[in-house]
């Protein structure tokens, strides 16, 4: 008989077959159930040999019927797997891959040719003190030239920054000459937004400080970065302009193929000079003298890409970003 009881489990094809053997066979009104009730009717001599293999059946019903639910369980994550397996042979899916912002990617090349030249790239907050962002600066308190800086104040009397100046001083404050570093970041101006003006942008500014440096350097400095934007036929001008951190001031430009209307024309890039003495003084520098000059780095990237609106780039507008990926510096 235990053949045949065994024989029917390993047979079990589900677990609901499983269970009913084991409610035919264990259960309350089981078969192996009602023979165990039925041992005290038996003579005492035979009462015990017939409950041992009663016993021993029983013992065998239920690990025969935990080994099957196991098998069963195994087939089903065996079955499982196989649903879900890949086929290796079909072509892989087009995964959709991101890209640089363009300013990621115009301050990467900047910077790219600036470390190249032997600059630190050097970095500072965007929350600024009066001291930092104006008066280390020399621009006094009540002078005209912060009118063209307004920015936005805070309730503690800090400001966002105007420009990245601010990172030269407090670098100044606690290094020595002679050094060559550039401060790219976002600055804040309070502007009319328009399609060339934006509350916030980007600036790039290099500072050399040393002994003997003089206006040539400075030519030479803004002829090397121009080469490497544009190319060797590339030429620059300054034109005289007021700066109060530099004496004498200038605005740069420089003479390039404009490859979108074919022509040759001056592109202004951004102010430079030689740095106020009083700036010099300010950080406790004697006997030296050194060169800044900065660029927008929005205004660099409209060109190279040949973008109308320097709104587009915090507009977070995908199609926008799409068109400007793979586009080269």
């Amino acid at each position: 008989m235990i053949e045949n009881i065994l024989a029917e489990i390993h047979k079990a094809s589900t677990i609901e077959e499983l269970n009913t053997l084991r409610v035919k066979y264990l259960g309350k009104s089981g078969l192996i159930t009602r023979e165990l009730s039925r041992l005290k009717e038996l003579p005492e001599a035979e009462r015990a040999s017939v409950a041992a293999g009663l016993n021993e059946l029983k013992r065998n019903c239920l690990g025969a019927i935990e080994i099957q639910k196991d098998n069963l369980a195994t087939a089903a994550r065996l079955q499982a797997l196989n649903d879900q397996s890949v086929d290796v042979t079909l072509p892989g899916a087009a995964l959709s891959c991101g890209g640089l912002h363009p300013l990621t990617r115009t301050i990467g090349r900047l910077l790219d040719i600036f470390q190249s030249l032997g600059y630190e790239v050097i970095a500072g907050p965007e929350l600024e003190s009066d001291h930092y962002n104006f008066k280390s600066l020399n621009f006094p308190d009540d002078h005209p030239a912060r009118d063209t800086q307004d920015t936005f104040w805070t309730h503690d009397g800090r400001l966002l920054r105007t420009h990245t100046s601010s990172v030269q001083v407090r670098y100044m404050e606690t290094h020595a000459p002679p050094f060559r570093v550039v401060s790219p970041g976002k600055v804040f101006r309070n502007e009319a937004v328009d399609q060339t003006h934006e509350a916030q942008f980007h600036q790039l500014e290099a500072l050399v400080v040393g002994e003997g440096i003089s206006m040539s350097d400075l030519r030479g400095a803004i002829n090397a970065v121009a080469t490497a934007l544009f190319g060797d036929s590339a030429k620059t001008r300054l034109q005289p302009s007021y700066f109060p951190f530099v004496e004498p001031g200038a605005e740069f430009s420089v003479w390039w193929h404009n490859p979108r209307s074919g022509q040759q024309e001056w592109l202004e890039l951004g102010g430079c000079g030689m740095v106020h003495p009083n700036v010099l003084e300010g950080v406790g520098y004697r006997n030296v003298s050194g060169f800044a000059f900065g660029l927008g780095i929005e205004r660099l990237a409209m060109i190279a890409y040949g973008i109308p609106d320097i709104r587009y780039f915090h507009q977070n507008d995908t199609r926008f970003l799409r068109q400007v990926r793979g586009t080269a510096v």
